[in-house]
């Protein structure tokens, strides 16, 4: 089974957005009431956890594609 080439631009799209906007929200929430240092761990710690969900989201949907498509 292979992915179009469409189909990986939207989960490569969808990926950028999910993290900007994680980094970003981190970004609105603390910044400024805590040191520098502090929200930029903050903000990878928590880009880690999404970019981790949004792998096992692809994972469980190559996994199961490739479960449907057995003859």
């Amino acid at each position: 089974m292979h992915f179009t080439a469409k189909e990986i631009l939207i989960y490569v799209l969808v990926i950028l957005s999910a993290l900007f906007l994680t980094a970003y929200t981190v970004h609105m929430v603390v910044g400024g009431l805590v040191r520098p240092e502090t929200e930029y761990l903050l903000m990878g710690g928590l880009c880690a956890a999404v970019a981790g969900a949004i792998f096992f989201m692809g994972w469980d949907v190559f996994r199961r594609r490739r479960r449907n498509n057995r003859p």
